[in-house]
């Protein structure tokens, strides 16, 4: 180091330029214009080309990893009979409702199957007869979950059930 030299201290952030060199002193005036006598064994020399020659690589940064049962679109049930079958007026009620029940099992099974993690089942609003078969047959089956419909009863015509 001489005279002149610009230095960065160890343990300070701060830096200086050397006005005077003794043998175990150095006396640096610091950025802010205090002279300060120090040790050499305390401060660095400041050269600003160690770093020119240094090119910055910027690397793209990782897409966040998403889950795949997120991207799983909610499967549907329509339970309207017109959907159901092509000539509706040829069967009675009793019918009706037993494909109704059928097709509702066999969606239930399907999903386990395939493992959909959610069914949507469209019951329509009416005198609550489907509504009611459907609540029937959900509280039959085991490790489901679906809408408590004691607090939407008549107002939803249609049961979030997630397996």
């Amino acid at each position: 180091m001489k005279i002149g030299d610009k230095i960065s201290f160890i343990n300070e952030n701060l830096k200086g330029k050397i006005l005077k060199i003794n043998k175990k002193e150095l006396l640096i005036l610091d950025e802010f214009g205090f002279e300060r006598s120090i040790s050499p064994e305390e401060v660095v020399p400041l050269d600003t080309k160690l770093y020119e020659d240094i090119s910055i690589i910027k690397k793209k940064e990782p897409a966040p990893k998403r889950s795949l049962k997120n991207k799983q679109k909610i499967m549907t049930l329509d339970l309207h009979f017109e959907n159901l079958v092509e000539n509706p007026k040829k069967y009675n009620s009793w019918e009706r409702l037993f494909i109704q029940k059928e097709k509702l099992q066999e969606m239930l099974e399907f999903c386990r199957k395939n493992k959909i993690k959610q069914l949507e089942i469209i019951h329509g609003l009416g005198d609550g007869v489907v509504q009611e078969m459907v609540l029937e047959v959900l509280k039959g089956e085991i490790n489901i979950e679906y809408e408590n419909q004691n607090l939407f009863k008549n107002q939803s015509g249609s049961i979030q059930v997630y397996f």
